[in-house]
């Protein structure tokens, strides 16, 4: 079941993956690492098998994505955040969800480049992501979702619900709400970070 409501192009015309419906607070403490402009996406897993699906997955594009997961990154330097990393992931906590593209999009406003911030949403609120991922990356499964799931961080920093995926960070991101289906292509869900 999709989210009651209507909007112009069904909410696909967007450039952001992640849609606020009710915001916690919109965070931009902190600077971006340097791979936050340069990862590959996904940033972990090669295996074209196992790569996410979702409307949200831009391959094409370099740098942490919307709708993906931001992370503590001790690597960089005090008060640092990215994307994930698979070098250690065990000091790599999760901190929300971003908003938008570190690198922007063509023809767009690009902040992010500007001013070495990247905004994240933490602090609770309700929110609609088409980015999360599609199979599991440990092995050439679809992955299913069901209203009530348990949202975490994937190895890649997209939202999964396969516990698994990222063993150095169990905490619990959001509840789904909503599961995507032939209506919407979107987890809906309330953060609890």
């Amino acid at each position: 079941m999709a989210l009651l409501g209507q909007a112009s192009g069904g909410f696909t015309e967007s450039s952001s993956a992640l849609r606020i419906l009710h915001v916690g607070v919109r965070n931009t403490l902190g600077q971006l690492t340097a791979d936050s402009f340069t990862q590959t996406n996904p940033p972990v897993t090669t295996d074209t098998d196992r790569i996410s699906t979702s409307a949200g997955m831009q391959t094409n594009v370099l740098g942490v994505l919307s709708g993906s997961i931001a992370f503590t990154r001790s690597d960089e330097g005090v008060n640092f955040h990215g994307g994930p990393t698979a070098v250690n992931p065990a000091t790599e906590r999760v901190l929300g969800v971003f908003i938008n593209n570190a690198s922007g999009n063509a023809f767009e406003n690009q902040p992010g480049v500007a001013s070495n911030r990247g905004p994240y949403v933490s602090a609770q609120g309700s929110y609609a992501n088409s980015l999360y991922e599609t199979s599991r990356t440990d092995a050439d499964q679809a992955i299913t979702y069901s209203a009530g799931d348990s949202l975490r961080a994937s190895v890649n920093g997209y939202l999964t619900n396969d516990a698994n995926e990222r063993a150095s960070d169990t905490i619990e991101i959001a509840i789904l709400k909503i599961a995507p289906d032939s209506n919407s292509d979107e987890l809906v869900y309330d953060q609890r970070i």
